[in-house]
């Protein structure tokens, strides 16, 4: 497994029930204590139903979903260029189902507002059908804000990670879908 799909299951661990990934009560926003979790319209693994689509139109609707989420930044800055990827859903044929993982970070031009930029997505997420199911600080010893939230219309989630004491300071986000099924006779794209 390479770091990127380590990272994604990790996110995946802390992600809620609409994505597929939940949080169970003794977990932590770390994610070292999670584990799936399942609910209503739970498919197999805990993971919930994407629909049917593409791994390329599949990344393209999560690329459009991590867009709308740099727009409610709404502070000046830049944004890393990192491509989704494609992994396998839990317990599912990975050449018909996958997830959508699309990671990547955000830098303010100035270091003073990333609070700015990370309250800003606290108050601009729900407005947006995002539902906040965690908010607080890490485990970690610096203390990272983490925002987990999910949107059931869009079948995603997001983690994100204010990173004050990194150098540059930055937010580190993780779009993660539901998981998806090819269409008949297709195989899954892996990219």
């Amino acid at each position: 497994m390479n770091r990127t799909s380590a990272v994604a299951l990790l996110v995946c661990t802390v992600l809620t029930a609409p994505t597929g990934c939940a949080v169970t009560e003794t977990s932590t926003v770390s994610g070292s204590e999670s584990s799936p979790a399942t609910g209503p319209g739970d498919t197999s693994g805990g993971i919930r139903s994407a629909g049917t689509s593409t791994s390329r139109d599949a990344s393209d609707a999560m690329e459009a979903v991590s867009s709308g989420i740099y727009d409610l930044i709404k502070v000046k800055g830049k944004a890393s260029d990192g491509r989704p990827g494609v992994q396998q859903c839990p317990g599912k044929d990975r050449d018909k189902y996958f997830q959508i993982f699309h990671p990547w970070s955000f830098y303010p031009t100035s270091p003073a507002e990333l609070d700015a930029a990370m309250e800003n997505l606290k108050e601009g997420l729900p407005r947006h059908g995002w539902k906040i199911v965690q908010y607080g600080p890490d485990t970690s010893v610096n203390k990272n804000v983490v925002l987990i939230a999910d949107n059931d219309e869009q079948k995603a989630g997001v983690h994100i990670t204010r990173m004050k004491k990194r150098n540059p300071p930055k937010l580190s986000l993780m779009v993660v879908s539901g998981c998806y099924q090819v269409p008949d006779g297709q195989e899954v794209e892996h990219f």
